[in-house]
């Protein structure tokens, strides 16, 4: 797969279907990661078709040296970022798991106390930690992309989930290993 490079090309060759392509793979994914950040889902929403907007406007200025996907976040990050700038707050949303297949009925409670669990130990890890590992188990990012997006260095990835991970046992128990 090419990461939406060849829809990319088609847009910049002036086919519409593309565009529209482009908006149905990752509008709904852009949407809930700025969600994340916002906490906001009409907030979420508007940045995202901003984030569009933009690349309509500035078609040239996506390099191809990153996924399509990868380009996307990092400038719906930023934009949502700005966004808490100017409200002057920073709150980050729950996680949730997206796109997992409904468990068995006798199965849904366990995992909705280990989800539950897991959230809020998530939730209290520094900001820096927690967009890591969003990125990478809950967006399914690569270290290379989660980078990128959150401009640092691979290895500053790296270290980031390995404290993540580190205070998480800590937090959740031994179990917790099973999930990260």
């Amino acid at each position: 797969m090419d990461n939406g490079a060849s829809s990319y090309r088609r847009f910049l060759e002036g086919e519409e279907s593309a565009f529209e392509e482009i908006l149905e793979t990752y509008r709904d994914g852009l949407t809930l990661f700025i969600n994340r950040y916002v906490c906001n889902e009409a907030e979420a929403e508007d940045i995202a078709i901003d984030v569009f907007t933009y690349i309509l406007l500035h078609k040239h200025r996506y390099n191809f040296k990153t996924s399509l996907k990868t380009y996307l976040y990092m400038l719906g990050r930023s934009r949502a970022l700005d966004y808490l700038r100017k409200q002057k707050r920073l709150v980050f949303a729950e996680l949730e798991k997206a796109g997992a297949e409904a468990p068995p009925p006798e199965e849904r409670v366990f995992l909705g106390e280990r989800e539950k669990m897991v959230r809020e130990a998530v939730a209290k890890l520094p900001q820096e930690m927690r967009e890591a590992v969003e990125l990478v188990y809950f967006e399914g990012l690569s270290y290379e992309e989660t980078a990128k997006i959150m401009k640092k260095t691979k290895k500053q990835v790296d270290n980031a989930l390995y404290r993540a991970k580190e205070k998480l046992r800590a937090i959740i128990g031994k179990d917790g290993e099973l999930w990260l």
